[in-house]
């Protein structure tokens, strides 16, 4: 999304679009089929085909990804299925998560292909639905986190931790940051699909405002949450500061609580990768949204995400 590159590729095969064009007739002919869509029409009309190809190549590279994940997932669960190494539960959980791969990669192209549609009352630059687009971010952020949930249940030992109601607390408290980052992380999908990272470069003001004017320009009201890149920058900012702010009263909450060393770094790895990533979200917005860096921002609520995954499996319930 950060590179615009994501409708360079204007139809879909599973195994046919796997060999990318070789001779120049071929790259000529791919460049020709995204010539009669929007995106060139509108806005990268003087493209050349060098360019072209450097997004084409962007877009492939994803799709090829996806598939290599796809792979990475189905084949080894079969074999372990066949030899007999999964437990009932886990065989669930390993269809599950078969199926949302698929689920996935399907997801992609229907999000692609609403920026490939035709809207001759617009004269837009012509995008990808910013809802489909937190959709596939959301179903790959599920995908992520049921796999380092599975992984992290098998591969790290239970604390036998004091049910107390401090513990309890902690628990509640864990689970409803891990939420909160989480509609965070997903929240950043309308900030890209809207470029709203470009509307108030300013912080912590926007602009010269605290609450901008144009924060309820839409009509009706609710049309704003989604749909205004002032609105959409507004709720990401007011969330970012939410999450920090949890994750800070999480920490020194904990602190009062006699804890595991492994949980104790779990809880102190959390409250540095969320500063970590406020300073990545406020460079950004300040720089106007350099590539490299936005990248790396939303790589941060990545890792931010899965450190809030770990405290919470340190902190899981023992079974009875």
């Amino acid at each position: 999304r950060l590179t615009e590159s994501g409708l360079s590729m204007v139809d879909w095969h599973l195994v046919k679009e796997m060999k990318p064009p070789r001779t120049q007739q071929e790259w000529e002919a791919e460049f020709q089929k995204y010539q009669q869509f929007p995106e060139f029409k509108i806005l990268n009309h003087d493209m050349t085909l060098a360019e072209f190809k450097f997004i084409w190549y962007m877009e492939y590279s994803h799709r090829m990804w996806g598939r290599v994940v796809g792979l990475a997932y189905i084949l080894p669960a079969a074999y372990f299925w066949r030899r007999g190494w999964l437990s009932r539960p886990l065989k669930g959980c390993v269809l599950a998560l078969c199926g949302l791969v698929c689920f996935q990669g399907l997801l992609g192209w229907y999000m692609v292909k609403s920026g490939l549609e035709e809207k001759p009352d617009s004269y837009d630059i012509p995008r990808v639905s910013q809802y489909r687009l937190a959709a596939h971010l959301g179903s790959a952020l599920v995908l992520y986190s049921a796999s380092l949930w599975t992984g992290l249940s098998l591969l790290l030992p239970r604390h036998k931790l004091p049910e107390t109601h401090q513990l309890l607390r902690l628990r509640q408290y864990a689970h409803g940051t891990t939420a909160l980052i989480f509609l965070t992380a997903l929240s950043g999908a309308f900030v890209a699909g809207l470029d709203a990272g470009l509307v108030y470069n300013s912080f912590p003001k926007m602009g010269e405002r605290w609450i901008p004017d144009d924060l309820l320009a839409f009509s009706p009201v609710l049309r704003n949450i989604f749909e205004n890149p002032t609105t959409v920058q507004f709720d990401h900012r007011i969330l970012g500061i939410a999450s920090v702010t949890a994750v800070t009263a999480l920490y020194l909450f904990s602190r009062k609580i006699p804890l595991p060393r492994r949980t104790r770094m779990a809880v102190t790895s959390l409250l540095a990768v969320a500063c970590m990533q406020v300073g990545l979200g406020i460079s950004t917005l300040l720089l106007y949204v350099p590539t490299p860096l936005a990248a790396t921002h939303q790589s941060g609520s990545l890792a931010l995400l899965s450190t809030a995954l770990w405290l919470m499996s340190e902190l899981r319930r023992v079974p009875k």
